[in-house]
């Protein structure tokens, strides 16, 4: 009967912390990243599935580490930088994330963009409305409706599966692949598993996650429904990739279309490949996708700027209680959205990029995060083991390493 007991305590404790962890695991799959797994899958057919094995491990330890922090000191990753190295390293830090960040929020426009014009529908109508969507979404919401948005929007990405299994691939080279790890030495190869880590541990989730498990009030008693919270995200994230790429692994790469111009290009070439219903789930995925991001994304970085500069920050508050918080998000729609529809704009560039850039600055705020949760003044007996500084700290060594390797063969390459 206790048992029973505990088991009924442990769901309910989970049904009440569910929402951050399952979301930022899906929002991984924004437009840049569905574009950088459909062309990891056209370019290289199944030989990257390997990466996601890793990637999975390394997104679950990061993610959760993170969940914790927030559970246990009540505060977000960017409040924590500042009140624990300081205003100037976190200003900069700050600097560097908004950047990245704005890069993202114009492939997720992009994304929206190039979607819709496969149903008919020009970017200068769809862009507008759909950021005037998301910015009434968050600006009149409050974060449980905001929330339960989120929530419903992660289920339609169950249209990558139903996609991957109409494109018939060879299941058994796609396992094979999975499970045995191959590399190349070659700058593009190496470019391309940068994105993939880029795409998949992107440093804006670490301070979105932190910030909503704050502002959803989760704390150290419901650790452990958080913590689960956390993995099934992680899981569903890598799931969603692993049939994007495989779905243009057995259609693209497989046809010689090694090069498509973005993740709608790959919705069109699968029409004629894998049938017009696989070709439309693909596109209606993306759609999803990149407006979810949209709200995200410049959510995410109000959210950090915010509590890094210690200003009031939070969906729960009204816009006179925190008009620099709203005032960024509302910014960072307006100058995303509008430079997606600027002629001749090379938005394929910015979309890939922006995930290479996204791996390359992992390893600064993964740095922060490990330092912080090693605190034992900070997390009590909730401090991380050794198992995670390993995965944690080799993440970042492997992302240095890489990082130099590239710019190694790219200096090579132009000597």
């Amino acid at each position: 009967m206790n048992r029973l007991k505990r088991w009924k305590t442990s769901i309910l404790i989970f049904v009440a912390v569910v929402g951050p962890g399952f979301i930022t695991g899906n929002v991984n799959n924004d437009a840049g990243g569905i574009y950088t797994y459909s062309l990891a899958g056209a370019r290289y057919g199944y030989a990257l599935l390997w990466t996601l094995v890793p990637i999975l491990l390394v997104l679950i330890v990061v993610q959760e580490m993170t969940a914790r922090l927030g559970a246990v000191t009540g505060k977000g990753l960017a409040d924590l930088i500042r009140e624990e190295f300081g205003f100037r390293t976190t200003f900069f830090v700050m600097l560097a994330l908004t950047l990245t960040n704005l890069t993202n929020v114009m492939a997720e426009f992009a994304g929206v963009a190039s979607s819709m014009e496969i149903f008919g529908v020009p970017k200068y109508l769809s862009v507008p409305v759909v950021a005037v969507f998301v910015w009434f979404l968050v600006v009149r919401g409050t974060y449980k409706s905001v929330e339960k948005v989120f929530l419903v929007a992660c289920s339609f990405y169950i249209c990558y599966i139903f996609s991957g299994f109409m494109a018939k691939p060879d299941w058994l080279l796609a396992a094979k692949s999975t499970a045995q790890p191959t590399f190349h030495l070659e700058s593009a190869y190496i470019i391309m598993v940068v994105g993939l880590i880029g795409a998949s541990v992107a440093p804006w989730q670490q301070f979105y996650l932190g910030a909503a498990v704050v502002e959803k009030g989760v704390h150290e008693k419901q650790y452990f429904g958080a913590r689960l919270d956390v993995i099934l995200g992680c899981i569903a994230m890598v799931v969603v990739a692993f049939f994007i790429m495989v779905s243009c692994a057995a259609t693209l790469y497989e046809t010689g279309h090694r090069d498509i111009a973005d993740a709608a290009d790959a919705a069109l070439a699968l029409r004629p490949l894998a049938g017009e219903y696989a070709s439309i789930l693909f596109a209606f995925g993306l759609f999803n996708a990149s407006v979810f991001a949209a709200s995200i994304l410049p959510l995410a970085t109000a959210y950090t700027v915010c509590e890094g500069l210690g200003f009031e920050a939070g969906v729960n508050k009204k816009f006179r209680e925190a008009p620099v918080f709203y005032w960024l998000y509302t910014l960072l729609i307006a100058v995303g959205a509008g430079l997606v529809l600027i002629p001749g704009l090379p938005l394929v560039s910015v979309s890939y990029l922006s995930q290479v850039v996204n791996g390359f600055l992992s390893p600064l705020i993964l740095i922060f995060l490990v330092l912080l949760v090693n605190r034992a003044d900070l997390m009590g007996r909730l401090t991380i083991s050794k198992g995670y500084n390993l995965v944690a700290m080799g993440t970042v060594a492997f992302l240095v390493v890489i990082t130099l390797i590239l710019v190694a063969l790219q200096l090579a390459g132009s000597a």
